[in-house]
């Protein structure tokens, strides 16, 4: 049997430091991933409500929700920790193209498209 807790307000143990159940609700990631990309398929090592990767192609990716969001108004932030086996620097980009996927492009210091060892991704808005 399924239970049900509702509350407006939380607050710590001592009833000080409250923050309203909207900014924990909308405030909190609807997903989340951390890959291998230069793996075959894009290897997803941990994730929350991540269905699945895709390996689009050099340094281009796209994360596959398991529950889409309500619209593609969606934030999506992404990060790199290097090509593999290099520290080189860099920049990425994440693109939201639908409620149910978001894309990422992975780049070099140059501004050259590149496959990426560690690549995590963020989602923040409301699930469908």
């Amino acid at each position: 049997m399924a239970s049900e807790l509702r509350v407006n307000t939380l607050k710590d143990a001592a009833g000080n430091n409250s923050v309203g159940m909207s900014y924990v609700a909308e405030g909190s990631a609807k997903a989340w991933v951390t890959f291998d990309g230069t793996a075959s398929g894009a290897t997803v090592r941990d994730s929350f409500n991540v269905a699945s990767t895709d390996d689009d192609g050099t340094g281009l990716y796209g994360v596959n929700f398991s529950s889409a969001m309500s619209t593609a108004n969606y934030s999506s932030v992404c990060n790199r920790a290097s090509f593999a086996g290099t520290t080189a620097g860099g920049a990425n980009a994440c693109t939201v193209t639908a409620g149910s996927i978001t894309k990422l492009q992975a780049y070099d210091s140059n501004g050259i498209l590149g496959d990426r060892d560690n690549i995590t991704a963020h989602v923040l808005g409301d699930l469908a």
